[in-house]
């Protein structure tokens, strides 16, 4: 027997508990601030201050996707999830692909001004 899911049964199944969206909020917040503060405060520079940027962005962006997304937390077959997965391979194929295709033809540019 199939019943019909209520619009407040479907959104307690697809959303999270205020906690939750509290938790996320308050650790992306935390997030932007510190890397916010070490840009203003020069706590650090070069390349350690871009490759820790990057690091906060990623765990920023991880924290929105669980918190916020709730990616991962569905039940099975879990497809969104599996779509994310397969997006996220497509945007790294597209990137690698481009800084590749960028770099050589820096390469060999800059070799014939040589």
């Amino acid at each position: 027997m199939h019943t019909e899911l209520s619009l407040n049964e479907i959104k307690k199944e697809w959303h999270g508990t205020y906690k939750a969206y509290l938790i996320g909020f308050v650790a992306s917040l935390l997030l932007t601030l510190l890397s916010f503060s070490l840009v203003v405060y020069k706590v650090l520079n070069g390349p350690t201050l871009i490759y820790t940027l990057i690091s906060l962005g990623l765990v920023q962006a991880a924290v929105q996707l669980l918190f916020f997304l709730h990616l991962g937390q569905e039940a099975k077959p879990r497809w969104e999830t599996l779509i994310f997965a397969f997006m996220l391979l497509l945007l790294l194929i597209v990137l690698i692909g481009t800084l590749w295709v960028m770099h050589d033809l820096n390469n060999r540019v800059m070799e014939m001004h040589q």
